[in-house]
């Protein structure tokens, strides 16, 4: 079978953070105390992370295009983040293009999308819904109008609600459904798995949804390709090989693991797939999904 290395062709990474906290307001970073965490201890966060620190923990692997996803910036200056995006682009053409942050159920969300829709590196919106939100009709006419303005949605959710939003992809077709973190396969008990699987099977039936398989520190465990390989082998083949993305979720992942250790660890995984759906997995399909050809 022909394998390549991830530090022989070009990476596109789908999830990816930057942030100043000294001259922006965070919560999660700015605030005392710190809120929990699944990672536990955030504090190594709580400083500026910008482009050049990220192609520092990037090196070796050749990243030639990333998505930015919002990161907690204050809620009430959505706007605001985006402008900062703007800049750090001008300064470093990176990130190449952006998730926004936006709340689909306040009084604002359908002028808040419209504003955002205007920048053109904006590809979509994150957010984080509680358990029963995807369900609720004001929160459902925000994703409608995020709909017309044809953004792509990342859901943010543990796999207990993915059974939710598949009926929300169910219902909204034209929608383009972007799961973060392989739904945040937290229990790695062989029951814990196996009820996980059922729930991305729920919501890969689904032809407007893809997945990124990102976020799978466990704490107090390594990074490595023996303790991860099972749920990102899972992820893939429940999504199939053309709606899966690489992504590290830097600096966030940095609590876990090195770039490296991820980078190299997802390829060890993919070892034995044919050279083109490892480049799909890495590379094409982040550009293809998140319209990257021209950006």
């Amino acid at each position: 079978m022909a394998t390549v290395s991830t530090r022989s062709f070009p990476i596109v990474d789908a999830h990816q953070h930057f942030w100043d906290p000294r001259v922006n307001y965070h919560p999660w970073l700015c605030d005392h105390p710190p809120i929990p965490f699944r990672y536990g201890d955030y504090s190594a966060l709580r400083r500026p992370y910008l482009p050049a620190d990220y192609f520092t923990d990037a090196a070796p692997h050749k990243v030639v295009k990333t998505v930015y996803v919002e990161t907690e910036w204050n809620p009430r200056d959505p706007l605001g983040e985006m402008r900062y995006v703007e800049q750090l682009r001008r300064e470093s053409e990176f990130p190449t293009v952006a998730v926004a942050q936006a709340w689909l159920d306040r009084d604002d969300a359908a002028a808040t999308i419209d504003a955002l829709a205007q920048f053109d590196f904006v590809r979509g919106v994150r957010h984080k819904p509680r358990p029963g939100q995807m369900s609720d009709g004001r929160w459902r006419a925000g994703f409608a109008h995020l709909c017309r303005r044809g953004l792509r949605f990342d859901l943010q959710a543990p796999w207990p609600q993915l059974v939710e939003a598949a009926r929300l992809a169910r219902d909204f077709p034209d929608a383009r459904i972007i799961l973060n973190h392989a739904g945040l396969p937290a229990d790695r008990s062989r029951e814990g798995i196996d009820v996980w699987k059922k729930a991305l099977q729920a919501l890969a039936a689904l032809p407007n949804t893809a997945v990124k398989v990102s976020g799978l520190g466990v704490p107090g465990q390594a990074w490595t390709a023996e303790a991860n390989g099972a749920v990102v082998l899972a992820a893939i083949d429940i999504f199939g090989v053309g709606r899966a993305m690489f992504a590290s979720n830097f600096p966030v992942d940095g609590l876990c693991a090195s770039f490296d250790a991820i980078a190299s660890g997802m390829r060890e995984i993919l070892r034995d797939f044919p050279a083109a759906e490892q480049r799909a997995f890495f590379h094409d399909n982040a550009v293809r999904i998140y319209e990257m050809e021209h950006a």
